[in-house]
């Protein structure tokens, strides 16, 4: 089984790679929405904090952040609430069905093509503006270490709760009202617009009991040493908790979904 699926995803990687390079220009615009919004924000940030501080953030902290985050959020976001929805409205969905393999293997795998594949440009991006922005950034060999492990775990968190919220189109064609309700909590509860400590009390207390701020800000928290010890501890749980949860919930709204699907096409 493990043989098969390691075919199928070299046969897809290898599909894919050749897909993307086929749209080079809409590469370049992802690639620059990726690389402007955390810069617009690391620049208001670093402004309000020139000369001193906000909760416990300078300027150097701010790009820090900023930084870290252009590389995690890469890592971590996808595209499937976009691109199931448009596979069940043209009845491409189908033919994934067909296979012996679930869709979401075919999902996965074009996700992290695209990664890997753009990678080469982001990560040298963020190192040109770290030298720009001289971001306070000194982490030990066990602080990497910690944020690699929160990151895996942060990946697979996001890509599936990102999928749940996918299948809300076997229930509904206005899947664009569900996605902009689920951007707009993710960007604050995520630590994308700012880092958490900024947000006031209350919805640092709600941040930290709902999965959002483990998809992003918690392991750039971890790699720049502002979480350690039974806090970090504390967060590794909840996104193990928050992972076992979402795999439970896709099992049960899948089945639900396929039971409800019908193939429409173009």
């Amino acid at each position: 089984m493990i043989g098969d699926l390691w075919a199928l995803y070299r046969a897809c990687f290898q599909m894919t790679i050749a897909g993307q390079l086929q749209y080079r220009l809409s590469l370049v615009i992802w690639l620059l929405g990726l690389v402007i919004q955390p810069v617009i924000y690391l620049v208001v940030w670093q402004t309000v904090a020139a000369g001193g501080s906000v909760a416990g953030y300078t300027a150097g902290d701010f790009a820090a952040y900023y930084l870290v985050l252009m590389l995690v959020n890469h890592a971590t976001f996808t595209w499937i609430m976009h691109e199931f929805d448009f596979e069940i409205r043209h009845g491409f969905l189908s033919g994934k069905l067909l296979k012996p393999v679930n869709p979401i293997h075919f999902h996965l795998v074009d996700n992290l093509t695209y990664k890997l594949l753009t990678l080469i440009v982001v990560g040298p991006a963020a190192l040109v503006l770290a030298l720009y922005f001289r971001p306070t950034l000194n982490p030990s060999l066990e602080q990497v270490g910690l944020f690699a492990v929160a990151l895996v775990l942060a990946i697979a968190l996001r890509w599936v709760v990102e999928y749940i919220v996918a299948l809300a189109a076997f229930w509904t064609t206005r899947v664009n009202s569900v996605n902009s309700l689920y951007f707009t909590v993710l960007w604050f509860m995520a630590g994308l617009v700012a880092p958490n400590a900024l947000l006031p009390g209350l919805l640092q207390q709600l941040a930290r009991v709902l999965p959002f701020r483990y998809m992003v800000a918690f392991p750039i928290e971890v790699l720049l040493g502002r979480i350690s010890g039974g806090a970090a501890l504390e967060g590794y749980l909840a996104q193990v908790v928050w992972l076992g949860l979402a795999l439970g919930i896709y099992a049960l709204v899948w089945r639900a979904g396929l039971r409800r699907y019908s193939a429409v096409g173009a």
